[in-house]
């Protein structure tokens, strides 16, 4: 239940104008919500909450420059009062339980109705945790958060330079190629990416690759 005496700011981050333009017809439909903005990756994301007071983002998991997996770090960290509403088509239940170890306060599938929209905003909004019932019913806040204290990932250990490195790795750059593109050494190139195999505990980087994108850390359109 929204109090009555508050209007709450939200910000649309999904790189697909549609999207954006559905999401903001539904939450016309509630004059206690209303969208002060809008971006298409994950730093216009972060730029834009430097100048604005947000109550609430509607966030999507694959989007440019920063993915929305990373962007939830960034965004708890810098401003934990924040509110995280994940909106995406993976119904995978990994992506569901790494984004909520990163911090995220609700999962909805773009499936869902336009009504259950509203009613992941609200309940996200009071402070408590949302799941969509795409994925299950019976996930009690407790599991939750024991999860997000808990359940901390291979990706949340890595170093900004090595998300990096996993993005260009699953996007098919070769070592040669990401050194032109990051100004490094080869050699460096290579001890990021040995690097990336041992935390994840894979043998070569098509196991890695493969693991990054069904587990939601790296994601292409």
């Amino acid at each position: 239940m929204l109090s009555e005496e508050k209007q709450y700011r939200v910000l649309l981050a999904d790189d697909h104008v549609l999207i954006r333009h559905g999401i903001k017809n539904i939450i016309k439909k509630n004059d206690q919500l209303v969208v002060v903005g809008e971006v298409s990756n994950g730093k216009q994301l972060m730029a834009s909450l430097e100048d604005s007071d947000i109550d609430l983002i509607i966030l999507d998991i694959a989007m440019p420059d920063i993915g929305g997996m990373e962007a939830i770090g960034l965004v708890k960290k810098k401003y934990p009062w924040i509110k995280i509403l994940m909106l995406t088509m993976h119904k995978n239940k990994q992506y569901f339980y790494n984004a909520m170890a990163a911090g995220a306060d609700g999962y909805l599938m773009k499936d869902d109705s336009d009504e259950e929209l509203l009613v992941a905003i609200a309940k996200v909004l009071s402070g408590k945790s949302y799941i969509s019932p795409f994925m299950t019913d019976d996930f009690a806040d407790d599991v939750i958060n024991m999860y997000r204290n808990e359940g901390r990932t291979p990706f949340q250990e890595l170093t900004k330079r090595e998300k990096e490195i996993l993005s260009l790795v699953v996007q098919g750059f070769t070592s040669r190629q990401m050194a032109e593109q990051l100004n490094l050494s080869q050699r460096t190139i290579d001890h990021h990416r040995s690097n990336l195999l041992r935390k994840f505990n894979r043998k070569n980087s098509v196991e890695l690759v493969n693991y990054a994108m069904s587990n939601g850390f790296v994601t292409t359109e």
